[in-house]
């Protein structure tokens, strides 16, 4: 077999698998629906009144910021480790990187996004 077919393979494997298990357990599972199994499980308390919280948008911004600083590190590490190979134009695209990062945490900072009031 070529190598495209051998990934061809694998995809096929990787789509009707889950499938599979999917179809055998939904034959196996048990069929008993109660009021109890259908009702909003938090924490083990019974849920009273409205079980829908609204969270504040800093904790959706802190979230983003987080992703951010942590894709910078993905694209640091494999950066570090082939620095010796790759001369001073590579130097040049960190520092370029890093200061549009520094630039963006910067603005945020100074728009009072990282107050938590």
């Amino acid at each position: 077999m070529t190598d495209y077919a051998l990934i061809g393979l694998l995809l096929v494997v990787a789509a009707v698998f889950p499938l599979i298990a999917m179809f055998f357990g939904f034959l196996l599972r048990p069929r008993k629906p109660a009021p109890v199994k259908k009702s909003t499980y938090e924490c083990g308390v019974q849920t009273i009144g409205e079980t829908w919280v609204r969270f504040r948008v800093q904790y959706y911004i802190y979230a983003l910021i987080f992703v951010i600083f942590d894709v910078e590190t993905v694209f640091l590490y494999p950066w570090a480790v082939a620095y010796n190979q790759l001369g001073l134009f590579a130097l040049v695209e960190m520092f370029i990187f890093l200061m549009i990062l520094l630039g963006g945490l910067i603005y945020a900072w100074r728009k009072g996004v990282l107050e938590w009031v």
